[in-house]
């Protein structure tokens, strides 16, 4: 049993639990980088894919946002523009890993804005 787990509940949700504790009391704000999976594992002596799970449960809670090949990060009480910026990141990346270039993007972006 990792040490500082109580064993009543699944640990995913004590991990999970311990990182939203830790958003609500303002040590972890808006935009801090959370361990990665492994990283946090190894600190808190849980499987990794515990941790993926706990990472999960606190995305689905609003609280954090991972941005593939560049971390997750805690989302939860950013304004409107915070949050925009998250969703643009995210879309951005996804345009990246199929393969859409820099110039690519750079021109749809400028057919798109040439008409205001």
């Amino acid at each position: 049993m990792p040490v500082g787990f109580t064993g009543k509940r699944d640990v995913y949700l004590e991990v999970a639990e311990r990182y939203e504790k830790y958003i609500k009391l303002g040590v972890l704000r808006d935009g801090d980088k959370l361990p990665s999976v492994r990283t946090a594992a190894g600190e808190l002596g849980v499987n990794p894919n515990t941790v993926q799970k706990a990472y999960s449960h606190l995305e689905s809670k609003g609280l954090i946002c991972t941005l593939p090949k560049k971390g997750v990060f805690v989302t939860s009480n950013q304004d409107e523009n915070g949050k925009k910026r998250i969703d643009i990141l995210k879309t951005l990346n996804e345009y990246k890993e199929q393969g859409v270039s820099y110039s690519e993007l750079k021109e749809y972006l400028e057919e798109v804005y040439s008409n205001d």
